[in-house]
């Protein structure tokens, strides 16, 4: 009776306004995945373009892999006249929304089989603005539920997951459906815009601006940033922020493709990502050996206008990143990072390719709007719902462990279907399989990274860590369509292959639960 009591409390949590609220903010977040994914696959497929020209142009969405080095502006800025009315978390989303319509407008307008160019462009700028609205949603949700409630942190890390596949899949049902009945892709862009307006409507209708102590905290960060500034010499503080610069700068140029040097290959990036890494290493070891001068009382000086940005700026930008390894311990914090990067590239390089994968085996657009989509998302969001549950009672290692087992053999249904061709039975049964272990995988997966951020940073490392585990879907995985042509179409080799991707997750997720008691107990405080 205990037990039934409290698997009962638990589903109550569901019932709180907030959750609708997130469930919501989830929709905008999967949406625009349609619109730089499946949709713009399919269009480009039946434009002629080839299985490796569609896997590059997934590269405009490398913008989710690096959104944590602008998210700090998202805690700091203020949009002028729209925070005032709205709030700080409301006047971003509500503003990135609103670009993101306008984007997909211009892109509704545009013939991509002689427009392709352009069409990258425009999906590029609104990958840009779909990204920072991520940030802005990220941050509300983990705002609007109280520090230590880690109840309700589990359900809305559901919420969320439920509605970012009512948006991806529950809303991108309707393309391929249209499509197939006459109406053509530009007009569903179109009508992808005006959805997003709809949307905008909603979140400011529902949403509540959450009450934090983050103000405080920034402002006891730039006072600390300011003592450490006015303790060091001018030269020591530029090298830190010329390097901070150069990451920057780094993480743009390899969003553009690294132009006038390489060709955007997923080796060259990978390499260039390394020496990202080498230079925030080199900056986060200056700053600590900085600090470590100071001493443990922080009093700001008397600074003069330059001073203060260049504190600012550390305050802003450096800090949170600095925080997480400190908190962390190097050695910890990287291996949470590589387990991110790592934990979801099996399924990311199926559902680049799976688009691609149901043309060629011969089921029609109808056929994939109707069984990949709408099946996967009622199917999403019931296991949603339940993976939050289980989550609060048996820890996140476990939810973890078993749902990245589950989401590896789902894989192996996929292979199934390539030997046996279009049946339609069987693309319903793995269907359900996939979407039922991706969301169990999927709602441990954002719990842990909500867990993992510190208050006081809230958008910027979950931005960081989210951002790392979008990288695989997008560098990674755009080599999928290269992968496949290498394999000569063997699409059961394929998926076998990607079924095996999880292990080296798996083992760092093991190694993390000694060193990480977030994961050996339940998500409850």
């Amino acid at each position: 009776m205990a037990q039934q009591t409290n698997w009962i409390s638990a589903l109550r949590i569901y019932a709180d306004r907030r959750m609708l609220t997130i469930f919501v903010l989830g929709i905008s977040s999967g949406f625009p995945w349609v619109m730089i994914g499946s949709a713009m696959s399919a269009w480009l497929k039946e434009a002629g373009f080839s299985r490796t020209d569609i896997g590059f142009f997934g590269l405009v969405a490398i913008a989710y892999s690096i959104n944590f080095f602008w998210s700090p502006l998202v805690d700091r800025l203020r949009i002028p006249i729209l925070t005032r009315a709205l709030g700080q978390r409301r006047s971003w989303i509500a503003s990135t929304q609103t670009l993101v319509a306008v984007f997909c407008a211009l892109i509704a307008f545009t013939d991509v089989a002689s427009g392709l160019l352009w069409v990258k462009a425009m999906a590029f700028m609104l990958a840009v603005f779909a990204a920072t609205q991520d940030i802005a949603i990220d941050a509300y949700r983990i705002d609007v539920i109280p520090d230590g409630d880690g109840e309700r942190m589990s359900a809305a890390s559901a919420c969320a997951t439920a509605g970012w596949w009512t948006g991806y899949a529950g809303l991108g049902v309707a393309p391929f459906i249209l499509t197939d009945r006459g109406f053509g892709w530009q007009l569903m862009y179109l009508g992808m815009a005006i959805t997003v307006v709809i949307l905008i409507i909603l979140t400011v209708l529902l949403a509540r601006e959450p009450d934090t102590l983050r103000e405080s905290r920034q402002r006891e960060s730039d006072a600390r940033y300011a003592a450490i500034v006015g303790a060091h010499s001018e030269a020591s503080v530029t090298a830190l922020v010329a390097g901070a610069f150069v990451a920057v700068c780094g993480g743009v140029w390899m969003i553009l493709g690294m132009p006038g040097l390489v060709s955007p290959t997923t080796a060259t990036t990978l390499g260039a990502l390394a020496i990202e890494f080498i230079v925030l290493a080199w900056i986060l070891r200056r700053l600590f050996a900085m600090e470590a001068t100071v001493g443990q009382e922080y009093t700001a000086n008397a600074l003069v206008w330059h001073q203060k940005s260049v504190a600012w700026i550390l305050s802003t930008f450096v800090e949170p990143l600095a925080d997480f390894f400190r908190r962390n311990g190097v050695q910890v914090a990287l291996s949470i990072l590589l387990f991110i990067l790592l934990f979801k590239v099996g399924e990311a390089f199926l559902g680049r390719m799976s688009i691609v994968f149901y043309k060629e085996v011969g089921f029609t657009n109808a056929q994939i709007g109707e069984y990949s989509k709408a099946v996967n998302w009622w199917v999403t969001i019931v296991f949603s719902a339940l993976g939050g549950l289980v989550n609060v009672r048996f820890g996140l290692f476990r939810g973890l462990l078993t749902g990245g087992i589950a989401m590896a053999a789902s894989n192996l249904m996929f292979a199934w279907i390539a030997v046996v061709g279009p049946d339609t039975d069987l693309l319903v049964w793995a269907v359900i399989v996939d979407g039922f272990t991706t969301a169990w995988s999927s709602v441990a997966f954002v719990a842990f990274l909500s867990v993992m951020c510190n208050r006081a940073f809230t958008a910027t490392q979950y931005a960081l860590m989210a951002s790392l585990g979008t990288l695989a879907r997008t560098m990674l995985a755009s080599a999928s369509g290269l992968m496949v042509d290498k394999l000569e179409g063997n699409w059961p080799l394929f998926f076998c292959l990607t079924s095996l991707m999880v292990i080296p997750g798996l083992l760092l997720l093991t190694y993390l639960r000694r060193k990480l008691p977030e994961l050996s107990v339940r998500v409850r405080s």
